[in-house]
């Protein structure tokens, strides 16, 4: 799976306290679509990832995603779909049939906008062009390519199946297979990386003219192997000169940087994530899959499905593991540990809009974060300094109940 998707937002108790309003509009509504087999399962990798076994059990899944959707149906009848994600694991790894069946079912039950962003997941140990070009047919028109890195030592380290040619030909027949906007995932902060060969791999992305780079730095997260046996990671001085000039160099070849780990040429940020960052409402389908859903009497609520792909193959076992309606004392953070991760922030309106809340609400959260220096004194808008970007977790702490 890339970072590119963040399917999984974090969940906190609450009591109701101040009104909320009900919603005049809803949200945009997008679509996240879990597979969660891999070739391998990486020892950084803390997503809900699955070693693939030789054969698939395609049908049965795509059966099981239809299914799933299905009891979601009653949430958003009216809406239409702006963007769907196809995240994992390695969505690349199910054939052009299976994921055309799948596209086909979903169209037949919640309509499509006319410009729909549709994204796939891919690494480049899966990449045929054949398969790529049946997925441009379908309607597939946006892939994130799992980079991580060009080096071989580097790629060995990450345990990834590719090697860095490999990684240079997926881009091409990317491109060869009709889709002109791809985002490749980079990290940074690897084993034993330098300056310069951190700068070296994004280089080499740049050569490739991606439409869209997510950069974003290692971190070892528990339940992984990594966090097991740590490796060797650059000191916090080498990790800062990576940042910096990492960032400069990105500017410098005109991708702008929109959101932390977010990089794009003009007008092609990825939109699917945008509503994420934007609170904007999505539907979770598949294995471990996070959902998000908006109701116009201005109830909001996450669910999460059953996280093994054994137990959501089950017709004995519900797809649905759990649910929260969100407190109105939770909605600040709620809000915010999306929309501040935009360089830009939001508009301060979108926070009434879409939480029914007041920015009052905000308001002592917000003057403490001002006096911090951590959020910028502007009215119109919710935006970090850049202080409260590099500290984003101070700044959010100072909207937690």
């Amino acid at each position: 799976m890339t970072r590119e998707s963040t399917a999984s937002p974090l969940i906190f108790g609450g009591d109701a306290q101040s009104p909320r309003a009900a919603l005049p509009v809803l949200p945009p509504l997008a679509l996240y679509i879990h597979i969660p087999w891999c070739v391998r399962k990486c020892p950084y990798c803390d997503f809900n990832s699955h070693t693939a076994s030789p054969v698939l059990p395609e049908e049965e899944y795509v059966d099981a995603l239809l299914a799933d959707l299905d009891q979601d149906l009653h949430a958003v009848y009216g809406r239409e779909l702006s963007s769907i994600f196809f995240g994992g694991g390695t969505p690349s790894l199910f054939s052009a049939a299976a994921l055309g069946r799948l596209l086909k079912g979903v169209e037949q039950r919640i309509p499509f906008a006319h410009d729909i962003e549709i994204t796939l997941e891919a690494n480049p140990g899966t990449f045929e062009q054949d398969k790529f070009v049946a997925y441009r047919k379908l309607g597939i028109n946006r892939l994130s390519i799992g980079i991580q890195s060009f080096q071989q030592e580097k790629l060995q380290a990450l345990g990834r199946i590719h090697n860095g040619d490999e990684a240079v030909r997926a881009a091409g027949m990317a491109r060869q297979a009709g889709f002109d906007n791809f985002n490749l995932d980079l990290m940074h902060g690897l084993p034993d990386q330098s300056l310069d060969d951190a700068l070296a791999d994004l280089r080499t992305a740049m050569a490739l003219k991606p439409t869209h780079l997510s950069w974003y730095q290692l971190t070892l997260e528990p339940n992984t192997v990594f966090w097991n046996q740590p490796p060797t990671l650059p000191e916090d001085d080498t990790l800062w000169d990576i940042q910096e000039a990492g960032q400069a160099l990105l500017a410098e070849h005109g991708y702008v940087q929109y959101e932390v780990s977010a990089y794009a040429l003009p007008g092609r940020p990825a939109r699917h994530n945008l509503n994420y960052w934007s609170f904007g409402d999505f539907i979770g389908i598949g294995a471990g899959a996070h959902g998000k859903l908006s109701h116009p009497d201005g109830r909001i609520v996450r669910t999460w499905k059953t996280r093994l792909p054994k137990d959501y193959l089950n017709p004995a076992k519900s797809f649905k593991a759990g649910e929260k309606a969100l407190a109105n004392d939770e909605m600040p953070f709620e809000f915010l540990m999306n929309a501040l991760r935009l360089t830009e922030g939001v508009e301060s309106r979108l926070y009434p809009e879409r939480t029914g809340m007041t920015l009052e609400s905000l308001a002592e959260g917000r003057r403490e974060a001002e006096q911090s220096g951590l959020l910028q004194v502007e009215p119109s808008r919710l935006v970090a300094t850049t202080r409260g970007q590099l500290f984003l977790n101070d700044l959010l702490q100072k909207f937690l109940t």
